[in-house]
């Protein structure tokens, strides 16, 4: 079985990867972390916007995007403003295969050397032309579901988990 893994180049704000880190802990999705960070994983803001769930999320931390390339093969999509390609049009339908989404540091992004000799994986969100992007844990969360939803959800629970509240929680009294 295939997997699907989120790659931050570089991050910079502890609360954008806390929230990525809750995103993929919900969804299964691997998560990768290209140094230098901006922060240390040991931040309050880190734990508190990953609601405390950070030690059970799995994620890999690489020195640098050599030393990630050189452990991971399977198909790379870039996310970014200047994506030719519109998410709409990608297909991460096949289970069998690995899928990983980069995702750049908050301030400049992608470094342009990578996106050029990737270009025919750069991926853009439609939006307004009225903003750059879009914040980079969101731009994480749609991604993923997205891919997600071209798989069917394998392995996610479509309804609230009896160990938690329950499906039929709304209908109870």
């Amino acid at each position: 079985m295939g997997t699907i893994n989120l790659v931050l180049y570089q991050p910079e704000i502890p609360q954008n990867t806390g929230n990525i880190m809750r995103t993929c802990l919900a969804t299964n999705t691997i998560l990768h972390l290209i140094e230098p960070l901006g922060f240390s994983l040991n931040e309050r803001e880190v734990k508190r916007s990953g609601a405390n769930y950070i030690k059970d999320v799995h994620y890999l931390t690489y020195k640098n995007w050599e030393e990630f390339l050189e452990k991971n093969k399977g198909e790379m999509y870039f996310l970014s403003r200047y994506g030719l390609t519109s998410v709409h049009k990608l297909d991460v339908s096949n289970t069998e295969r690995d899928y990983y989404f980069v995702l750049g540091k908050e301030s400049s992004g992608i470094p342009s050397e990578i996106l050029k000799a990737n270009l025919q994986h750069c991926i853009r969100l439609p939006m307004t032309d009225k903003v750059r992007a879009l914040n980079v844990s969101n731009v994480a969360a749609i991604i993923v579901y997205e891919a997600l939803r071209q798989q069917e959800f394998p392995n996610l629970s479509e309804f609230e988990p009896e160990s938690m509240k329950g499906k039929d929680f709304l209908l109870r009294d």
